[in-house]
Order: C-alpha cells, then sequence, then structure tokens
C-alpha cells in the first residue's frame, strides 16, 4: 500500500498498543486529507485495475450473472463497482463501506455511466448493520475488508450477514493466514508483513473457520492465489 504520504512526520509522537487505532482507516481524518489530496484510489491500496479484475473473477467464477444482486462491502472508490455495475443489471449493486464520501468519490469519478447505480444504494455502514441493504442480495464479497480488522469483527459480520441476507449464495471474503497465531508478524507470500493483534491482521485458518461455523456457515479455503497473499474464503448458509 502506499501509506507513505499519509504516514506521521518526524519527530511525530508513536502511538502505543493502547491508543493505536484498529486500522489506518480508523485514524481521526484519514478519509479528509486522503480526499484533500485526490488519492481516492490509493486509499483502498493502490493495484487498482489489477485488484479490480481479481474481484470480478471471483465472482464470475462463483457463477455471478446480470440479474443476480450483489452487495460490495467495504466497496471504497468502487475499484470492484466499476466493473461490476456495468455488468450487473441496473440498481443491481449495493456497496457499504466505514466512509460514504470516498463511495461517493468513486461514482463521480470512476463510473462510466453512474445513472446505472442509485447514491442511495451506496451506504456509510461501519458496524455491518447493513441499514437499507436489500434482502434480495445474492452475493456478497468482502475484499482485504478483514484484513484490516480484528477477528471479533469478522465474527460480527459474519453473524448479521446470516441474520440480513436469507436470498445469499455465496458470501466471499479475503483474509491473510498464518500457520498458527502468535505474537510475531508473518511475512506473507508477496512480502506484506501481518500481526495478530494491528493491523494488517493474520488468523489461523482454524479461527476463520470456527467463527464461519458459529454464524451458521459452511466455508472453505479456496486454492486461487490474490493480490498481497490475500486468501479468499468461500461460505454459504448452512
Amino acid at each position: 500500500m502506499r501509506w507513505a504520504e499519509l504516514a506521521p512526520k518526524a519527530g511525530a509522537r508513536v502511538l502505543t498498543e493502547a491508543d493505536r487505532p484498529i486500522s489506518p482507516y480508523h485514524k481521526p481524518g484519514f478519509y479528509d486529507v486522503a480526499l484533500a489530496r485526490g488519492q481516492h484510489r490509493d486509499i483502498v491500496g493502490g493495484r487498482w485495475d489489477e485488484t479490480g479484475r481479481a474481484q470480478m473473477q471471483i465472482l464470475m467464477q462463483a457463477g455471478l450473472r446480470p440479474d443476480h444482486h450483489l452487495l460490495d462491502i467495504g466497496a471504497g472508490s468502487l475499484r470492484l463497482g466499476c466493473k461490476a455495475v456495468p455488468y450487473l443489471d441496473p440498481g443491481h449493486y449495493w456497496a457499504t463501506d466505514k466512509s460514504r464520501a470516498l463511495m461517493l468519490c468513486g461514482h463521480e469519478s470512476e463510473l462510466a455511466d453512474p445513472s446505472r447505480l442509485p447514491e442511495n444504494h451506496l451506504i456509510e455502514d461501519e458496524d455491518f448493520a447493513f441499514p437499507g441493504v436489500p434482502q434480495s442480495i445474492t452475493h456478497i464479497l468482502a475484499f482485504a475488508v478483514f484484513t484490516h480488522l480484528p477477528l471479533d469483527h469478522l465474527a460480527r459480520a459474519l453473524a448479521q450477514i446470516h441474520a440480513r441476507f436469507p436470498a445469499l449464495e455465496p458470501l466471499l471474503f479475503t483474509v491473510f493466514l498464518a500457520p498458527e497465531v502468535t505474537a510475531a508478524g508473518f511475512r506473507q507470500t508477496d512480502g506484506v508483513v501481518t500481526h495478530p493483534a494491528r493491523a494488517p491482521y493474520h488468523f489461523a485458518a482454524a479461527q476463520v473457520g470456527a467463527v464461519l461455523q458459529e454464524a451458521g456457515f459452511s466455508g472453505q479455503e479456496q486454492t486461487l492465489r490474490l493480490p498481497r497473499g490475500q486468501v479468499l474464503f468461500s461460505a454459504r448458509r448452512r
């Protein structure tokens, strides 16, 4: 990720574990500063076209059709949306993110035909409450969302998804995995160092399996290689 321009300047107080935000996205003013600098693509981690294509590949392999209803969790500046919106029937794409301003920036800057996506389908949602998202959702993708959140956030999101979307077919999400969860960082295949207690986070595969089961899903790890060493899980309601 290109965080260098958003990082604290030399001489700034170094955050302790007690006051460190759970991810860079939770730092006060993060979105305001980045959007003011025109960095709506960088906010979501760069590799814009490569990652957007990978996201669409995941969905197509999961059987996404134009008549399906897609929820893009952590949609950011519509890196996936700019590819999914032209493919889906008008109005069949929904998006949530911690920052609605970021999604609106993508709506204005990245969509070839913004009229295919009503602005009220872009919903600010920090707590996985999914306010206003219809029960007709058939496909959900959360790409590079839980890589930046602790395990209890994944557990809460899975429980809410199971409760809210009875028509859901596949739930697709990515995480970083480590062979075992220790206090030490773990270097992923693309060189990213992940951590058990700060962003970017990693989990043990058994932890992911346990929270899936508790939320009422059956799921499994996929073999598709993804940017930065992320691992894809595909899950369905039990």
